[in-house]
């Protein structure tokens, strides 16, 4: 028998990331979009809320179609225990909405502009600080891979 140490090639797990704001409608779509759009299947992605809309807001739809990014056929979800629990980092988007804290999780809180009731113009701001914060997420979560 070796005393080599085993070396594996299998990749590691995939990071996962659930992006948290009230509505579900806004800032946690955008955040999810750019996530899946900048890392496409290296990370898995997720967004809820406490309290999901309806729809997602139109001018967040509008401002990702201007990026290249289809926000159209996403949904709000409701937030729950199991997809806190299924997640490496859970991101709340400054909208105050509280996660079930679980040990072993990265929390983070974006401090972030709310897009309800803006206009296109008010939204594009709103779009590009997340894109950037998801580029600095996306290199942190996958050094060298990104």
């Amino acid at each position: 028998m070796s005393d080599a140490p085993v070396v594996s090639d299998a990749p590691a797990a995939k990071p996962s990331v659930l992006f948290v704001c009230v509505h579900n409608a806004g800032r946690s779509q955008m955040a999810a979009a750019w996530l899946t759009h900048l890392a496409g299947d290296r990370i898995e992605v997720r967004s809820a809320g406490s309290a999901p809309a309806a729809d997602v807001n139109p001018a967040a739809v509008a401002a990702m179609a201007e990026a290249g990014i289809d926000l159209s056929a996403a949904t709000p979800k409701v937030l729950t225990a199991d997809a806190v629990r299924a997640s490496d980092v859970v991101i709340t988007m400054g909208c105050g909405d509280t996660c079930p804290v679980l040990p072993g999780k990265r929390y983070l809180d974006w401090a972030l502009d709310d897009p309800a009731g803006q206009g296109l113009d008010a939204v594009r701001p709103i779009r590009d600080e997340i894109g950037r914060r998801v580029r600095a997420l996306v290199d942190d979560l996958l050094p060298g891979r990104a």
